[in-house]
């Protein structure tokens, strides 16, 4: 599946490897936005919109050897060779499961906010209430949208995050086929060791990445080393944009020197 991309050049004359920015659940190619604007300086880049979200094309289906497939039918599209993928949770769980099918296309990995491993916990149950909400409202405002749903989430910041996909009165993501694929997106298969560098950059409110999670990191990501980002929860590159940026930074002038 070719997925919906957004491509932008570099700023300015280099050899940096491009960046592939990939969003999370109910997210989209703006999500990383943030990033984007500061990598660009001197790095071409990719924003996808992953399958069931945005502007990328529907499936039934959604595990992450399918979405690793989709990352790599997308490279090919776009005649990258070769690129740092830098995801976000679900996004993030995507990039890591490419280094199973294609680990030679990859130079670099940042993962954000996210572990390799099976959660085997419902998180978002009241997102899929608050959608569901608006959806059986009919309504067609995102004024209105943004009214029902914070009658089910008390995170103001959840509700605009998700508003972000809500254009002319319908949802940017195929909603039943997230309901239906989420134990997929939440759990894992492990994959083989990936031995080269990698970035985890947890948000130290999060529970996303604990201490309970090194051993299975580490056993697939044996050069893994982690940024931890203090007072951020599990939004941090929303929430913590400059630290996460240094961290980033630093480790591709690592791996690009």
């Amino acid at each position: 599946m070719k997925l919906n991309t957004r491509a932008q050049s570099a700023q300015s004359p280099h050899n940096n490897s491009p960046i592939v920015l990939v969003h999370g659940l109910f997210g989209s190619l703006d999500n990383l936005g943030v990033l984007a604007r500061d990598l660009m300086t001197d790095h071409a880049l990719l924003q996808v919109d992953m399958r069931n979200h945005g502007q990328s094309p529907r499936s039934a289906q959604m595990t992450y050897a399918d979405m690793a497939q989709d990352l790599l039918d997308t490279l090919d599209a776009n005649n990258i060779e070769k690129a740092t993928l830098i995801g976000h949770s679900m996004g993030g769980k995507a990039v890591m499961a490419l280094t199973a099918l294609a680990p030679e296309r990859i130079d670099g990995l940042v993962v954000i906010d996210v572990a390799p491993v099976d959660y085997a916990v419902r998180r978002h149950d009241e997102i899929f209430a608050a959608i569901n909400a608006v959806t059986d409202a009919g309504v067609s405002s995102r004024q209105q949208a943004a009214a029902v749903m914070r009658e089910h989430l008390d995170e103001e910041g959840v509700v605009q995050f998700l508003l972000k996909s809500f254009v002319d009165g319908e949802w940017r993501f195929n909603v039943p086929a997230l309901w239906d694929q989420y134990n997929n997106i939440v759990g894992w298969q492990p994959v083989p060791a990936w031995s080269h560098p990698a970035l985890f950059i947890p948000g130290g409110n999060s529970p996303y990445v604990t201490e309970a999670y090194r051993d299975a990191l580490l056993a697939q990501f044996p050069q893994a080393r982690a940024h931890v980002i203090a007072g951020a929860g599990h939004w941090v590159h929303a929430e913590k944009p400059d630290a996460v940026l240094r961290a980033i930074r630093r480790y591709l002038a690592d791996i690009e020197n």
